[in-house]
């Protein structure tokens, strides 16, 4: 049992790099919800939108897996498209938006405010398969964008129902709770835009808008083959920004630089920036890069692994390692006194049945009480996750840069 101990203490430094490693890395994954609320032809662009912003932030390495793509018309498949089978988002056709490598999770009549709502704070049904679940947790950094028609804090949802800013607002407040994001960009191209991110109050969201109160958002143009507008104004120029500038995952280009390309002269609107929730406000807000949140980028740092002062990994380990210690001696005082009752038993039955002489006995294995043996297994328990853990730490130094 000294052995396991020794072992367990040993490892100790190692379990303090994986432990670091965890809790000090700025975020482990990256999420995006793409939702867009439209149906019918003329609405083409909605979806275009959407579709865009997809494969944008695919470019960028973030996968299917982590997308949630709530599309609520198929224009690909709809009678009046002279193009049967793809969406564009420009007049040119250069870019089939919806090609062969799409992966839609929310489909027509599946795109609802109840759905969205249960999507972002994970109250779906158990059946709910794991391809329509947001698997966000509190080091993820998730996008979410929406599109549609909308007014004064409220968007539609298929002409028929509309979600509301306090709605949006209790929503992310419900994440927020649950630890189901690290930091969050709130995104969205509809009239009176910036309405529906004014009720939020949890922290750490950074939200941004096409037009303010009383303004429209306009389309940009349309192609005369399709017959009908294919893109809005803020989001062209989002991904134009997005498209020529931010070139790799590796992208320097913050927030603050994306925001500042906005020109009213060109997007015919007031886009808006709300900063306040995040922390440091709009100073820190700007310094966020781009693929923070378009990427699937992990900024891992290490905690300085002889950091002392209270509170820190290494002061919690040793005061691990103390208790263990203590368990160690505890079970060995326990040990000594059980071996000594078998040796003055064995001795009394002796002396019994043999008044003429003594036979010294050799003492066997010591029968452990329940308490000792739970202790045990705990012990045991412990070391089989320290050996996991430092497989693990393997993994990750082998696989990530610090």
């Amino acid at each position: 049992m000294s052995t396991l101990y020794s072992g367990f203490l040993r490892i100790l430094p190692l379990l303090l790099l994986l432990f670091a490693v965890t809790a000090s890395s700025e975020h482990t994954s990256n999420w995006a919800v793409l939702v867009s609320t439209s149906r019918f032809w003329f609405n083409y662009r909605h979806l275009a939108n959407v579709l865009s912003l997809y494969r944008t932030v695919k470019r960028l390495g973030i996968p299917d897996s982590q997308i949630i793509l709530m599309l609520p018309d198929d224009m690909a498949c709809n009678p009046r498209n002279a193009f049967p089978g793809t969406v564009y988002s420009n007049a040119d056709r250069a870019v089939d938006l919806y090609g062969d490598n799409i992966e839609v999770d929310y489909r027509g009549y599946e795109v609802t405010v109840e759905n969205f709502i249960r999507l972002l704070t994970d109250r779906l049904d158990e059946d709910v398969p794991r391809s329509k679940r947001l698997g966000s947790d509190a080091g993820s950094n998730v996008l979410v964008y929406m599109t549609g028609h909308g007014g004064d804090q409220f968007l539609k949802f298929q002409d028929s129902e509309e979600i509301g800013a306090w709605d949006l607002a209790d929503a992310f407040g419900q994440m927020w709770e649950k630890k189901r994001y690290h930091e969050l960009l709130f995104m969205i191209d509809t009239c009176q835009a910036n309405t529906m991110y004014t009720h939020f109050y949890s922290p750490n969201i950074i939200a941004t808008g096409s037009s303010e109160l009383d303004q429209s958002s306009y389309s940009h143009h349309a192609d005369n083959d399709v017959g009908v507008a294919v893109i809005d104004r803020w989001t062209y120029y989002v991904l134009e920004f997005l498209e020529t500038q931010v070139t790799s995952a590796n992208s320097k280009l913050t927030l603050g630089d994306l925001f500042d390309s906005y020109d009213e002269t060109k997007i015919h609107s007031q886009p808006g920036v709300r900063w306040d929730l995040f922390p440091g406000g709009e100073q820190e807000g700007r310094l966020r890069t781009v693929a923070d949140f378009f990427g699937n980028v992990q900024n891992v740092e290490v905690e300085n692994v002889n950091a002392t002062e209270p509170g820190s990994l290494k002061e919690d380990l040793i005061e691990i390692a103390r208790l263990v210690e203590k368990w160690r001696a505890r079970d060995q005082d326990y040990l000594v006194q059980q071996n000594e009752s078998l040796v003055s038993q064995n001795s009394r039955a002796h002396e019994e049945s043999s008044p003429h002489y003594m036979v010294k006995s050799k003492v066997g294995p010591a029968k452990m009480s329940e308490e000792s043996t739970w202790q045990k297994r705990l012990v045991g328990v412990s070391v089989l996750g320290a050996c996991a853990a430092v497989w693990l730490t393997g993994s990750i130094l082998g696989g990530t840069s610090a």
